[in-house]
């Protein structure tokens, strides 16, 4: 490129930019850039640790509350209560008649404790029982979804 002529008036071509703190600059916005990503995926990373455990808490809870409501309507021999809270494919197996002979004929649980859900190829929850005879079992609530409340259900305890 030819050098700018000489004399009054005359100017280059092109300015030269401007060099102080081009480079404090550039590292100043790559470390801001480079926060803000942490931050967000950080905040967004916890947030979603925060989703499953009260997820998983809410689907505890939500077992306990219907495992304990089929049982407490066992034993106070409300047949038709503790049907109502069985699952579409265990009532499709009996009628409210055969239920209550069936479930009248077993032993009377005089108190139980309920685990925590166990996600594995069935929803379940463990339930340690104590027999009015005094004999102890541990037992496990087969639950499942209600297809229109998005409820559970008991299907089974066995």
């Amino acid at each position: 490129m030819p050098a700018p002529p000489q004399g009054p008036g005359a100017e280059p071509l092109f300015a030269a930019p401007p060099s102080e703190g081009r480079g404090a600059r550039l590292w100043l916005g790559l470390g801001v850039a480079a926060l803000a990503v942490v931050l967000f995926c950080g905040g967004g990373g916890a947030a979603l640790v925060g989703l499953l455990i009260s997820g998983s808490q809410a689907l505890n809870e939500q077992a306990r509350t219907v495992v304990t409501d089929y049982l407490d309507a066992v034993d106070d021999e409300d047949f038709r209560k503790a049907y109502d809270l069985l699952c579409d494919s265990a009532r499709q197996q009996e009628s409210p008649a055969e239920f209550e002979r069936r479930v009248s004929a077993e032993p009377e649980i005089a108190s139980f404790e309920i685990g925590d859900v166990s996600l594995t190829s069935e929803l379940s929850v463990p339930v340690d029982v104590t027999y009015a005879s005094g004999g102890q079992d541990n037992l496990q609530a087969l639950l499942d979804q209600d297809q229109t409340t998005g409820g559970l259900r008991v299907c089974d305890i066995r």
